[in-house]
Order: C-alpha cells, then sequence, then structure tokens
C-alpha cells in the first residue's frame, strides 16, 4: 500500500479499510518520487487474476485493475493510492 496522492496519511487509512474487510496489508508508506502524484488509485495484481485486484478494490471504493505478474514479490497485489481515494473518515472519541 503505497500513498501517491500527495496528501498525508492515505495509506494508514486505506489499510484500516482494507484490515476490516480481512485483506492482510504486508507494508504501507509513501510511494518513492519515482512514481509521482497519481490521479487515480492503480491497483496491481501480482499473483492470481484480476479478481484478486476486485477483492481489494471494493473496500476502497476506488481503483483501477490491472495484471501485472511478478512472482518475485511476495504479496498479491499491490497498491497506489491516487487523489480519488477520498475515504469517510470516522471519529473516534
Amino acid at each position: 500500500m503505497l500513498n501517491a496522492s500527495g496528501k498525508p496519511g492515505l495509506a494508514k487509512v486505506a489499510t484500516r479499510l482494507l484490515r476490516r474487510a480481512g485483506i492482510d496489508v504486508v507494508a504501507f508508506g509513501n510511494a518513492p518520487e519515482s512514481v509521482g502524484t497519481l490521479d487515480s488509485t492503480r491497483i496491481a495484481v501480482r499473483r492470481g487474476t484480476s479478481d484478486v485486484g476486485e477483492r481489494v478494490r471494493k473496500p476502497l471504493g476506488v481503483g483501477r485493475v490491472s495484471l501485472q505478474p511478478d512472482t518475485t514479490r511476495l504479496l498479491d497485489a499491490s497498491v497506489f493510492l491516487g487523489a480519488d481515494f477520498a475515504p469517510r473518515l470516522e471519529f473516534h472519541p
């Protein structure tokens, strides 16, 4: 889970959403500068079918799924959050 939106803190919020949906998030943080700022969220499926990406996309509410197989990575999908990811924030007392 990498934040490429230019808005701080979104990777942590997205991680919480995915974990609540039963999806294991291995790591989260900011995308490297080489990725740049993205307008739209991208979900790259590394192992499996597009169903893997759709399972990730559903709780996020946004994202374009693409198949980009990479067996050297120890994960099923990579998420690059774009500026279109605008979750409703929950407030806790």
